[in-house]
């Protein structure tokens, strides 16, 4: 067992991470005087943070923020577990994807705020808050941004044929080879195997967990039947040729968009600032609707996206830093700096209420934001591990094989490569895991 993992699990119930000793940073139960004046320092790469963090300065002159830019995902995570180990150098918050939040945790990177949060829950969506919580009773952030899966459609494209926007999977399959049939250059949209991200949102919203605790060992389910399932009906639409099998994020994948052969996109809320600037020529001729379902009666979907605002174990003042960060991810004023200045979507339940109309490229569609809620609401709960760069590495490489080959059956027999892959790093990193 790798003792250093649960630094902070006094609070967390026998089916939560692992036990082991209580970290040295402040005590939740510390008494906090009002008058002290504390000065806080907040990693974070999101845009025009200054902005938002500038109203919380203005009403709070005793605990005051400065926010510290940093490059975004893995370089910010290596260089706040740098100063960790260094025991010096780390702020007192940072920004936090939820994928990168149990190698955190792991490392003793990030404290747990659950007696300072209070009932905060209830102000988030159960899928968002399993991120900052990894399935405990234990809280290492306060969600701040989501990526809920959303559909969006050349609308004049699915008219001219006849189509609405898919309600089922089946419903998108048939969408799929009516659109190619009729043109054979165009396409519903492709199966990019560069994209770990959406696929592990694809799987969520069928209903799977790759990662879970077992006890004091980590379970690990990338081969379940769900994340099959996904693959099979994927590898399905590739083997037969009406979806296609390129990258996105490429020049060629930008002008097919641009260029009408791209008539769909499977992608999240954050969706219409890209085809803003990919698909500028298309603007009025997009639609965004809710995911297409496996179980329409059930309506579910996943996340492709998005990050917490954590307080670090080398804080000298753990109790002001969650004051702020409570206040940055849930109260409306700061919600709606957020949307308006940062340009992300929070969240928070009450995100609707502070996003009135509707992005750029989509300003004839009133309805966006009321979508993207109901999404954010029907988000599956989702596990990380502490090894996601691990399994999305081997998924780049396994998938990429899959869909070059062109064959259903390399699919999901991709996962069982990235399922050894996934448990052997585990292992050999010195954690237990379960089976």
């Amino acid at each position: 067992m790798k003792t250093k993992y649960a630094p902070l699990m006094a609070a967390l119930t026998a089916a939560a991470l692992f036990t082991g000793t209580a970290c040295s940073s402040s005590d939740s139960s510390e008494e906090v005087n009002p008058d002290e004046k504390v000065a806080l320092t907040y990693w974070t790469w999101t845009p025009n943070m200054e902005k938002v963090v500038a109203a919380w300065n203005s009403a709070n002159p005793n605990i005051q923020v400065t926010v510290n830019k940093q490059d975004g995902g893995d370089p910010a995570v290596t260089k706040l577990l740098t100063a960790i180990k260094a025991g010096s150098g780390a702020p007192d918050i940072m920004q936090a994807e939820y994928q990168k939040i149990p190698t955190l945790v792991s490392s003793d990177a990030i404290a747990d705020i659950a007696g300072e949060v209070g009932s905060l829950k209830d102000k988030f969506p159960e899928g968002s808050w399993n991120g900052v919580t990894l399935g405990s009773e234990a809280v290492y952030g306060v969600p701040q941004d989501s990526g809920p899966l959303m559909f969006f459609y050349r609308s004049d494209v699915f008219e001219k044929n006849g189509l609405t926007a898919p309600k089922t999977w089946d419903d998108y399959a048939a969408a799929a080879e009516k659109i190619h049939k009729v043109d054979a250059k165009q396409y519903i949209g492709t199966f990019s195997a560069t994209d770990a991200g959406l696929f592990t949102g694809l799987a969520q919203q069928a209903g799977a967990s790759w990662w879970g605790v077992n006890g004091d060992a980590w379970s690990v389910n990338i081969n379940d039947a769900a994340t099959q399932k996904v693959a099979s009906y994927w590898g399905g639409l590739v083997e037969k040729g009406v979806v296609d099998n390129k990258p996105m994020y490429t020049p060629e994948w930008n002008a097919a968009l641009n260029d009408g052969t791209q008539v769909g996109w499977v992608s999240a809320v954050w969706a219409p600032g890209v085809l803003e600037g990919s698909a500028k020529d298309t603007k009025g001729k997009w639609k965004a609707a809710p995911m297409p379902q496996w179980d329409a009666a059930s309506p579910a979907t996943g996340n492709w996206g998005g990050s917490a605002t954590s307080v670090t174990t080398q804080t000298k003042h753990k109790a002001q830093a969650a004051k702020f960060i409570s206040w940055l991810n849930s109260d409306p004023a700061a919600l709606k700096l957020l949307a308006t200045d940062a340009n992300i979507y929070p969240a928070a339940n009450d995100a609707t209420s502070v996003l009135t109309t509707p992005p750029a490229f989509f300003s004839d569609q009133a309805d966006y934001y009321t979508i993207a809620a109901e999404a954010a609401k029907a988000t599956k709960p989702f596990t990380y591990g502490p090894n996601v760069n691990v399994a999305y590495s081997a998924f780049n490489d396994a998938f990429g094989k899959a869909a070059e080959s062109k064959k259903a059956a390399a699919f999901t027999e991709s996962l069982a490569t990235i399922q050894k892959t996934t448990v052997d790093d585990l292992k050999n990193t010195g954690f237990n895991v379960a089976g």
